[in-house]
Protein backbone atom coordinates (compact mmCIF):
# COMPACT_ATOMS: atom_id res chain seq x y z
CA UNK A 1 0.00 0.00 0.00
CA UNK A 2 1.64 3.44 -0.49
CA UNK A 3 0.91 5.88 1.92
CA UNK A 4 1.39 10.04 0.72
CA UNK A 5 1.63 12.67 3.28
CA UNK A 6 0.55 16.00 2.09
CA UNK A 7 2.60 18.37 4.50
CA UNK A 8 5.99 17.24 6.25
CA UNK A 9 5.60 19.28 9.51
CA UNK A 10 5.35 17.81 12.91
CA UNK A 11 1.90 16.37 12.37
CA UNK A 12 2.32 15.02 9.03
CA UNK A 13 5.48 13.27 9.44
CA UNK A 14 3.95 11.52 12.24
CA UNK A 15 1.10 10.10 10.84
CA UNK A 16 3.69 8.80 7.71
CA UNK A 17 5.62 7.39 10.79
CA UNK A 18 2.77 5.21 11.71
CA UNK A 19 1.96 4.00 8.20
CA UNK A 20 5.83 3.02 7.31
CA UNK A 21 6.39 1.03 10.31
CA UNK A 22 3.22 -0.86 9.21
CA UNK A 23 5.03 -1.85 6.47
CA UNK A 24 3.89 0.72 3.54
CA UNK A 25 5.77 2.72 1.16
CA UNK A 26 5.30 6.29 2.47
CA UNK A 27 5.99 9.64 0.16
CA UNK A 28 5.84 13.18 2.19
CA UNK A 29 5.26 16.22 -0.60
CA UNK A 30 6.10 19.66 1.24
CA UNK A 31 7.26 22.55 -0.98
CA UNK A 32 7.97 24.94 2.20
CA UNK A 33 11.83 25.67 2.42
CA UNK A 34 13.20 23.27 4.59
CA UNK A 35 9.93 20.96 5.77
CA UNK A 36 11.77 18.08 4.18
CA UNK A 37 14.81 18.22 5.37
CA UNK A 38 13.60 19.08 9.45
CA UNK A 39 11.21 15.84 8.44
CA UNK A 40 13.64 13.31 7.54
CA UNK A 41 15.63 14.19 10.24
CA UNK A 42 13.13 14.55 12.53
CA UNK A 43 12.50 10.11 11.48
CA UNK A 44 16.44 9.59 11.56
CA UNK A 45 16.32 10.51 14.98
CA UNK A 46 13.06 8.85 16.22
CA UNK A 47 13.55 5.67 14.81
CA UNK A 48 17.52 6.05 16.28
CA UNK A 49 15.79 6.38 20.03
CA UNK A 50 13.40 3.44 19.23
CA UNK A 51 16.75 1.36 18.01
CA UNK A 52 18.71 2.64 21.46
CA UNK A 53 15.61 1.59 23.87
CA UNK A 54 15.90 -1.78 21.53
CA UNK A 55 11.97 -1.60 19.72
CA UNK A 56 13.35 -1.27 16.51
CA UNK A 57 16.25 -3.35 15.18
CA UNK A 58 19.22 -1.62 13.21
CA UNK A 59 17.48 -4.12 9.66
CA UNK A 60 14.41 -2.94 10.71
CA UNK A 61 15.10 0.62 10.62
CA UNK A 62 16.73 0.29 7.42
CA UNK A 63 14.43 -1.71 5.98
CA UNK A 64 11.45 1.23 7.39
CA UNK A 65 13.42 4.23 5.87
CA UNK A 66 14.24 2.43 2.74
CA UNK A 67 10.16 2.72 1.85
CA UNK A 68 10.08 6.58 3.05
CA UNK A 69 10.89 9.30 0.57
CA UNK A 70 10.37 12.94 0.84
CA UNK A 71 9.60 15.44 -2.44
CA UNK A 72 8.89 18.92 -3.15
CA UNK A 73 7.50 17.50 -6.24
CA UNK A 74 3.16 16.92 -6.29
CA UNK A 75 3.83 14.27 -9.04
CA UNK A 76 5.59 12.17 -6.48
CA UNK A 77 2.05 10.68 -4.80
CA UNK A 78 0.94 9.05 -8.25
CA UNK A 79 -0.47 6.18 -7.59
CA UNK A 80 -1.07 6.23 -3.96
CA UNK A 81 -3.58 4.15 -2.55
CA UNK A 82 -4.52 6.90 0.37
CA UNK A 83 -3.57 10.37 1.00
CA UNK A 84 -3.48 12.50 4.21
CA UNK A 85 -3.21 16.16 3.96
CA UNK A 86 -1.99 17.65 7.08
CA UNK A 87 -1.17 21.28 6.62
CA UNK A 88 -2.32 24.11 8.66
CA UNK A 89 -5.62 24.63 9.51
CA UNK A 90 -6.49 27.13 6.78
CA UNK A 91 -9.92 26.48 4.22
CA UNK A 92 -8.34 27.82 0.94
CA UNK A 93 -4.71 26.54 1.61
CA UNK A 94 -6.62 23.36 1.87
CA UNK A 95 -9.16 22.97 -0.48
CA UNK A 96 -6.10 24.26 -3.14
CA UNK A 97 -4.16 21.15 -2.28
CA UNK A 98 -6.39 18.60 -2.58
CA UNK A 99 -7.94 19.77 -5.57
CA UNK A 100 -4.11 19.81 -7.13
CA UNK A 101 -3.53 16.33 -5.75
CA UNK A 102 -6.79 14.40 -6.66
CA UNK A 103 -5.17 15.40 -10.03
CA UNK A 104 -2.73 12.41 -9.48
CA UNK A 105 -4.95 9.92 -8.29
CA UNK A 106 -6.81 6.93 -9.21
CA UNK A 107 -10.80 6.74 -9.37
CA UNK A 108 -9.94 4.51 -6.64
CA UNK A 109 -7.76 6.37 -4.17
CA UNK A 110 -9.07 7.40 -0.88
CA UNK A 111 -8.38 11.48 0.08
CA UNK A 112 -8.38 12.45 3.59
CA UNK A 113 -7.56 15.45 5.68
CA UNK A 114 -6.25 15.83 9.19
CA UNK A 115 -8.52 18.69 9.93
CA UNK A 116 -9.07 19.03 13.70
CA UNK A 117 -11.68 21.66 13.18
CA UNK A 118 -12.48 22.52 9.72
CA UNK A 119 -15.83 21.57 7.37
CA UNK A 120 -15.75 18.57 5.61
CA UNK A 121 -18.30 19.55 3.64
CA UNK A 122 -16.69 22.25 2.60
CA UNK A 123 -13.15 20.74 2.23
CA UNK A 124 -14.92 18.57 -0.30
CA UNK A 125 -16.62 21.17 -2.42
CA UNK A 126 -14.95 21.22 -5.66
CA UNK A 127 -13.79 17.49 -5.82
CA UNK A 128 -14.09 15.18 -8.36
CA UNK A 129 -14.42 12.24 -6.60
CA UNK A 130 -15.65 13.66 -2.85
CA UNK A 131 -16.79 9.92 -2.03
CA UNK A 132 -13.23 9.19 -1.81
CA UNK A 133 -13.00 11.88 0.43
CA UNK A 134 -13.44 11.87 4.13
CA UNK A 135 -11.84 13.27 7.63
CA UNK A 136 -9.18 11.04 9.04
CA UNK A 137 -7.98 13.31 12.19
CA UNK A 138 -4.88 11.53 14.20
CA UNK A 139 -3.98 13.59 17.40
CA UNK A 140 -0.35 14.61 18.44
CA UNK A 141 1.89 13.21 18.84
CA UNK A 142 0.28 10.97 15.92
CA UNK A 143 2.86 7.61 16.81
CA UNK A 144 1.98 7.95 20.38
CA UNK A 145 -1.55 8.95 20.49
CA UNK A 146 -4.04 5.79 20.26
CA UNK A 147 -7.17 7.77 18.93
CA UNK A 148 -8.36 8.79 15.57
CA UNK A 149 -11.68 10.32 14.66
CA UNK A 150 -13.13 9.32 11.28
CA UNK A 151 -15.31 12.02 9.84
CA UNK A 152 -17.56 11.04 7.12
CA UNK A 153 -18.78 14.66 4.91
CA UNK A 154 -22.00 14.92 3.48
CA UNK A 155 -20.77 14.14 0.06
CA UNK A 156 -18.87 10.80 1.62
CA UNK A 157 -19.23 7.38 -0.06
CA UNK A 158 -21.10 4.66 2.60
CA UNK A 159 -18.07 2.56 2.27
CA UNK A 160 -15.55 5.43 3.61
CA UNK A 161 -16.02 4.81 7.81
CA UNK A 162 -15.75 1.44 6.89
CA UNK A 163 -12.52 1.40 5.13
CA UNK A 164 -10.69 4.03 7.67
CA UNK A 165 -11.89 2.02 10.54
CA UNK A 166 -10.60 -1.81 8.55
CA UNK A 167 -7.56 0.78 8.11
CA UNK A 168 -6.83 2.38 11.67
CA UNK A 169 -7.61 -1.10 13.71
CA UNK A 170 -5.11 -2.60 11.45
CA UNK A 171 -2.55 0.48 12.28
CA UNK A 172 -3.06 -0.20 15.82
CA UNK A 173 -5.02 2.83 16.60
CA UNK A 174 -8.47 3.32 18.26
CA UNK A 175 -10.99 4.76 15.66
CA UNK A 176 -13.95 6.32 16.58
CA UNK A 177 -16.77 7.65 14.17
CA UNK A 178 -17.70 11.51 14.59
CA UNK A 179 -20.07 13.57 12.45
CA UNK A 180 -19.07 16.95 10.01
CA UNK A 181 -19.57 19.28 12.43
CA UNK A 182 -17.15 21.84 14.31
CA UNK A 183 -14.60 20.47 16.23
CA UNK A 184 -15.87 17.03 15.79
CA UNK A 185 -15.73 14.94 19.21
CA UNK A 186 -12.53 15.78 21.22
CA UNK A 187 -11.99 19.84 20.07
CA UNK A 188 -15.75 20.57 20.66
CA UNK A 189 -15.84 18.78 24.23
CA UNK A 190 -12.79 20.17 25.60
CA UNK A 191 -13.51 23.16 25.17
CA UNK A 192 -14.60 24.13 28.30
CA UNK A 193 -11.74 22.76 29.57
CA UNK A 194 -9.70 25.94 28.68
CA UNK A 195 -12.12 28.38 28.40
CA UNK A 196 -13.60 28.29 31.47
CA UNK A 197 -10.48 27.90 33.33
CA UNK A 198 -9.13 30.64 32.19
CA UNK A 199 -12.97 32.67 32.52
CA UNK A 200 -11.97 31.17 36.33
CA UNK A 201 -8.61 33.48 36.46
CA UNK A 202 -10.00 36.00 34.59
CA UNK A 203 -12.67 36.88 37.41
CA UNK A 204 -9.76 36.58 39.86
CA UNK A 205 -11.14 33.03 41.92
CA UNK A 206 -7.68 31.87 41.58
CA UNK A 207 -4.30 32.20 40.42
CA UNK A 208 -3.27 30.25 36.76
CA UNK A 209 -0.96 27.99 38.93
CA UNK A 210 -4.04 27.57 41.58
CA UNK A 211 -6.43 26.04 38.74
CA UNK A 212 -3.68 23.89 37.21
CA UNK A 213 -3.09 22.10 39.97
CA UNK A 214 -6.86 22.26 41.33
CA UNK A 215 -7.81 19.91 37.71
CA UNK A 216 -4.36 18.20 38.59
CA UNK A 217 -6.17 16.61 41.54
CA UNK A 218 -8.93 15.08 39.56
CA UNK A 219 -6.68 13.03 37.69
CA UNK A 220 -5.56 15.06 34.61
CA UNK A 221 -1.92 14.96 33.72
CA UNK A 222 -1.96 18.46 32.91
CA UNK A 223 -3.97 21.80 33.54
CA UNK A 224 -5.35 23.70 31.26
CA UNK A 225 -2.89 26.50 31.51
CA UNK A 226 0.18 24.28 31.50
CA UNK A 227 -1.89 22.13 28.33
CA UNK A 228 -2.38 25.28 26.20
CA UNK A 229 1.24 26.42 26.63
CA UNK A 230 2.58 23.10 25.52
CA UNK A 231 -0.20 23.37 22.71
CA UNK A 232 0.90 26.65 21.58
CA UNK A 233 -1.56 29.62 22.15
CA UNK A 234 -1.87 30.30 18.11
CA UNK A 235 -2.79 26.73 17.95
CA UNK A 236 -5.25 26.09 20.71
CA UNK A 237 -6.96 29.63 20.01
CA UNK A 238 -7.34 29.26 16.65
CA UNK A 239 -9.60 26.23 17.37
CA UNK A 240 -11.60 27.93 19.74
CA UNK A 241 -12.11 30.64 17.15
CA UNK A 242 -13.13 28.29 14.28
CA UNK A 243 -15.57 25.94 16.23
CA UNK A 244 -17.25 29.35 17.99
CA UNK A 245 -17.73 30.86 14.97
CA UNK A 246 -19.08 28.00 13.19
CA UNK A 247 -21.09 27.36 15.59
CA UNK A 248 -22.70 30.78 14.90
CA UNK A 249 -21.10 32.46 17.70
CA UNK A 250 -23.02 30.11 20.42
CA UNK A 251 -21.80 31.44 23.80
CA UNK A 252 -20.51 28.08 25.06
CA UNK A 253 -17.43 28.33 22.81
CA UNK A 254 -16.85 32.23 23.12
CA UNK A 255 -13.09 32.95 23.02
CA UNK A 256 -11.23 34.62 26.16
CA UNK A 257 -9.77 37.70 25.70
CA UNK A 258 -6.37 37.11 28.11
CA UNK A 259 -5.78 34.25 25.50
CA UNK A 260 -6.05 36.12 22.52
CA UNK A 261 -3.91 38.88 24.19
CA UNK A 262 -1.14 36.73 24.05
CA UNK A 263 -1.51 35.68 21.01
CA UNK A 264 -1.40 39.04 19.59
CA UNK A 265 2.17 39.91 22.06
CA UNK A 266 3.55 36.43 20.06
CA UNK A 267 3.35 35.01 23.98
CA UNK A 268 2.39 31.44 22.21
CA UNK A 269 3.57 29.30 25.40
CA UNK A 270 6.54 27.14 25.87
CA UNK A 271 7.82 27.62 22.02
CA UNK A 272 8.42 31.06 22.89
CA UNK A 273 9.60 31.04 26.64
CA UNK A 274 6.64 32.54 27.93
CA UNK A 275 2.53 32.22 28.03
CA UNK A 276 0.45 31.60 31.13
CA UNK A 277 3.60 30.86 32.19
CA UNK A 278 7.16 32.02 32.11
CA UNK A 279 9.79 29.72 31.24
CA UNK A 280 12.68 32.07 31.05
CA UNK A 281 13.66 29.65 34.46
CA UNK A 282 13.31 26.56 32.56
CA UNK A 283 10.25 24.25 31.19
CA UNK A 284 9.37 22.78 34.57
CA UNK A 285 8.30 26.49 35.41
CA UNK A 286 4.50 25.39 35.33
CA UNK A 287 5.08 22.70 37.51
CA UNK A 288 7.08 24.56 39.96
CA UNK A 289 4.25 27.27 40.14
CA UNK A 290 2.02 24.28 40.99
CA UNK A 291 4.02 22.90 43.88
CA UNK A 292 4.10 26.37 45.35
CA UNK A 293 0.23 26.91 44.98
CA UNK A 294 -1.57 27.30 48.19
CA UNK A 295 -5.22 26.22 47.39
CA UNK A 296 -8.32 26.22 49.95
CA UNK A 297 -9.32 22.49 49.51
CA UNK A 298 -13.21 24.01 49.19
CA UNK A 299 -11.89 26.20 46.79
CA UNK A 300 -10.68 23.88 44.34
CA UNK A 301 -13.40 21.69 44.29
CA UNK A 302 -15.47 24.44 42.80
CA UNK A 303 -12.93 25.26 40.37
CA UNK A 304 -13.30 21.86 39.54
CA UNK A 305 -16.81 21.79 39.93
CA UNK A 306 -17.40 24.73 37.17
CA UNK A 307 -14.96 23.25 34.74
CA UNK A 308 -16.16 19.70 34.89
CA UNK A 309 -19.71 19.86 34.26
CA UNK A 310 -19.57 22.09 31.52
CA UNK A 311 -17.23 18.86 30.02
CA UNK A 312 -19.98 16.62 31.00
CA UNK A 313 -23.06 18.65 29.80
CA UNK A 314 -20.83 19.55 26.18
CA UNK A 315 -19.94 15.75 25.92
CA UNK A 316 -23.92 15.39 26.61
CA UNK A 317 -24.49 17.99 23.75
CA UNK A 318 -22.32 15.65 21.69
CA UNK A 319 -24.67 12.56 21.97
CA UNK A 320 -27.94 14.88 22.00
CA UNK A 321 -27.15 16.41 18.08
CA UNK A 322 -25.70 12.96 16.97
CA UNK A 323 -22.60 13.71 16.54
CA UNK A 324 -21.48 10.56 18.34
CA UNK A 325 -22.31 7.89 20.55
CA UNK A 326 -22.12 8.02 24.16
CA UNK A 327 -19.59 5.09 23.64
CA UNK A 328 -17.35 7.33 21.17
CA UNK A 329 -17.11 10.66 23.13
CA UNK A 330 -15.85 8.95 26.52
CA UNK A 331 -13.22 7.06 24.28
CA UNK A 332 -12.44 10.26 23.03
CA UNK A 333 -11.67 12.20 25.28
CA UNK A 334 -10.02 8.94 27.11
CA UNK A 335 -7.88 8.55 24.45
CA UNK A 336 -7.38 11.38 22.28
CA UNK A 337 -6.48 14.10 25.22
CA UNK A 338 -5.90 11.14 28.50
CA UNK A 339 -8.81 12.43 30.45
CA UNK A 340 -9.02 10.12 33.81
CA UNK A 341 -12.19 9.53 32.95
CA UNK A 342 -14.31 9.98 29.81
CA UNK A 343 -17.78 12.82 29.98
CA UNK A 344 -20.25 10.93 30.44
CA UNK A 345 -19.30 8.05 32.39
CA UNK A 346 -18.06 10.58 35.05
CA UNK A 347 -21.51 12.38 34.73
CA UNK A 348 -23.27 9.17 35.07
CA UNK A 349 -21.24 8.80 38.35
CA UNK A 350 -21.31 11.87 40.06
CA UNK A 351 -25.08 11.75 39.09
CA UNK A 352 -27.20 13.90 36.40
CA UNK A 353 -28.88 16.02 38.78
CA UNK A 354 -25.40 17.01 40.31
CA UNK A 355 -24.20 17.81 37.09
CA UNK A 356 -27.54 19.83 36.34
CA UNK A 357 -27.83 22.13 39.81
CA UNK A 358 -24.48 23.34 39.45
CA UNK A 359 -24.98 24.77 35.46
CA UNK A 360 -28.69 26.13 36.79
CA UNK A 361 -27.10 27.61 39.76
CA UNK A 362 -24.09 29.36 37.47
CA UNK A 363 -26.52 30.30 34.51
CA UNK A 364 -28.84 32.16 36.70
CA UNK A 365 -25.76 33.73 38.84
CA UNK A 366 -23.98 35.20 35.23
CA UNK A 367 -27.24 34.89 32.88
CA UNK A 368 -24.74 33.71 30.46
CA UNK A 369 -25.09 31.21 27.64
CA UNK A 370 -22.48 29.10 28.08
CA UNK A 371 -24.10 28.07 31.17
CA UNK A 372 -27.17 26.76 29.29
CA UNK A 373 -28.37 23.01 30.49
CA UNK A 374 -28.40 20.18 27.49
CA UNK A 375 -32.04 19.28 26.59
CA UNK A 376 -30.78 15.78 27.19
CA UNK A 377 -29.37 16.36 30.95
CA UNK A 378 -32.62 17.88 31.64
CA UNK A 379 -34.50 14.74 30.22
CA UNK A 380 -32.27 12.52 32.35
CA UNK A 381 -32.79 14.26 35.42
CA UNK A 382 -36.88 15.17 35.09
CA UNK A 383 -37.48 11.28 33.62
CA UNK A 384 -34.78 9.73 35.95
CA UNK A 385 -33.51 7.74 32.55
CA UNK A 386 -30.94 5.93 31.87
CA UNK A 387 -28.53 6.84 28.61
CA UNK A 388 -28.61 4.19 26.06
CA UNK A 389 -26.72 4.06 22.43
CA UNK A 390 -29.55 3.94 20.47
CA UNK A 391 -32.08 6.87 19.03
CA UNK A 392 -33.01 9.33 21.52
CA UNK A 393 -35.66 11.09 18.89
CA UNK A 394 -38.65 9.31 20.80
CA UNK A 395 -37.66 10.98 23.96
CA UNK A 396 -38.14 14.56 22.88
CA UNK A 397 -41.44 14.06 20.93
CA UNK A 398 -43.83 16.69 21.60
Amino acid sequence: MKVAILGAGAMGTGIGQIAAQQGCDVVYFDNYPGAIGRSSASIEKVFGRLVEKGRMSEAEKTETLSRMNWSDDLSSIDGADLVVEAVIEDLKVKKELLQKAEQHLSDTAWLCTNTSSLSIAALSSGLKHPERFGGLHFFNPAPLMPLVEIVPGIQSGEDFADAMEELMVAWGKIPVLAKDTPGFIVNKVARPFYSEAIKLYEEGVASIAEIDAAVKSMGFRMGPFELTDLIGHDVNYKVTETVWGQFYYDPRFRPSISQKRLLEAGLLGRKTGRGFYNYSSGMDAAVEAQEDAELDPILGEKIVERILCLIINEGLDTVWLGIASPTNVDLALTKGVNYPKGPISWGQELGWDYVLSVLERCHKFYGDDRYRPCPLLRHLVSENAELGEGNLGDSFMI
